[in-house]
């Protein structure tokens, strides 16, 4: 399987960059998942970028429509994530952007449909992460 190394770029982002990837990501790209966030706005008014990130990640990651796919996907994403050894933000942000990579195959019953599934999810994350980067002048390589 093809692997977009995202950790590689994140912890050269902006929060600003990092906030706005991490909406696409939960709001957005987990839709493909069934995984339909609406988040509680007055939680997230007024916080600065990263408080506004770990409660959206918080808020995400309470919805769990199918808990044994979403465990695995967490205990999967949680030990890929410990491997490339972010911190702060960028961690959150890697963690979830793998979460949510590892919820989109639905029909994982067979590997290649699911390897070229989990190829797909990682090809949008790493073009929505490059054009989020370009509007902070931060230019992106595989």
């Amino acid at each position: 399987m093809t692997e977009l190394a995202l950790h590689n770029h994140l912890s050269h982002l902006p929060e600003e960059a990092l906030q706005e990837f991490t909406e696409w990501c939960v709001l957005e790209q987990a839709k493909e998942a069934g995984y339909k966030l609406t988040p509680d706005r007055s939680k997230l008014d007024k916080l600065p970028t990263g408080d506004y990130i770990y409660q959206l990640v918080d808020q995400f990651m309470k919805v769990k429509p199918d808990p044994i796919r979403t465990g695995l996907a967490g205990a999967i994403a949680g030990k890929q994530a410990d491997k490339h050894a972010l911190s702060g933000t960028a961690a959150i942000v890697d963690f979830v952007s793998l979460y949510i990579r590892y919820l989109i195959p639905k029909e994982g019953s067979e590997q290649e449909k699911a390897e070229a599934i989990l190829t797909q999810a990682s090809q949008q994350q790493f073009e929505k992460l490059s054009q989020i980067a370009k509007k902070y002048d931060v230019e992106l390589s595989k």
